[in-house]
Order: structure tokens, then C-alpha cells, then sequence
């Protein structure tokens, strides 16, 4: 089985607003072996910030991962998935337990933080999610 890091982001313009999340997903070499990113509609950077944690823990599972490496730029996130920082928030609450039990599938699994700056491509996915989903609906005419 194989070993992945996944670079992780979620964002929001505005606290609450438009939210979105990306994942860049590398193997041991450190080459790109998938990306995800999704507009999330109106939410929390934190609730994209999991959303982010969630769906790469998914798609490292389909993939067949045994071990998980997850960077973060998010402090809180990456705080309290270690157990340092307590979930106060009702609606990070069960996002923060599905994560746990995701983490839980894998043989390894491990969390660290990272400023900005080294998790430029998740965060460029992100702001593609949320530029995505900002943009009107095509309009259609017929005749």
C-alpha cells in the first residue's frame, strides 16, 4: 500500500460567504497524483477547511492509501484534529468527528501545519471553487 500528503485549503470571502476547498494529492516521490475542488455555497472558511480535511481523506481511502500525511494552513483545523485545541463549535463538532473517523481507516496518519505560502496550489484550487461557483448561472435562449 501506498503512502500520500495531501496539501489541503478551504476558504470563504467573507465569514460567512462563498466558500470553496482544494486538495492537491502527492505520492512519495512528490509528484501531483490528483487534485479536488468544490464550491461549497455559503459557509465558514473553517466548515471549507474541513470540508478540504473530508474529501481528501476520501479520495486517499479510494486510492488505497495505508498511510496519510494532511498540510494545513489552517492553525485551528490542524489543532484540533491533534487533540491540542478542543471542537467548541456546533457546526465544526461533526465534521471534526467524520474526520476523525476517517483518519482512523488509514494504518498512519498524521497532520501538520504549514504557513500560506507552502500551500499555494490547494489554495489556488480553493479560489478556483469559490471563483466557479460565484459566477451567474448561463443563461439560455431559445428562438
Amino acid at each position: 500500500m501506498q503512502s500520500l500528503t495531501l496539501y489541503i485549503d478551504g476558504g470563504s470571502r467573507g465569514n460567512p460567504g462563498p466558500a470553496g476547498y482544494g486538495v492537491v494529492i502527492t505520492d512519495e516521490a512528490g509528484h501531483t497524483v490528483g487534485t479536488l475542488h468544490r464550491y461549497l455555497g455559503r459557509q465558514t472558511n473553517n466548515y471549507a477547511e474541513y470540508s478540504a480535511l473530508l474529501a481528501g481523506l476520501e479520495c486517499a481511502r479510494e486510492m488505497g492509501a495505508a498511510r496519510v500525511r494532511v498540510v494545513a494552513d489552517s492553525e485551528l483545523l490542524v489543532r484540533q484534529m491533534q487533540g491540542r485545541y478542543q471542537v467548541r463549535s456546533p457546526l465544526l463538532r461533526p465534521l471534526y468527528e467524520q474526520a476523525r473517523a476517517r483518519a482512523g481507516q488509514f494504518e498512519q496518519f498524521e497532520i501538520g501545519h504549514v504557513r500560506r505560502e507552502k500551500n499555494r496550489e490547494a489554495d489556488k484550487l480553493a479560489n478556483l471553487a469559490m471563483d466557479e461557483g460565484s459566477q451567474p448561472s448561463p443563461q439560455i435562449s431559445i428562438g
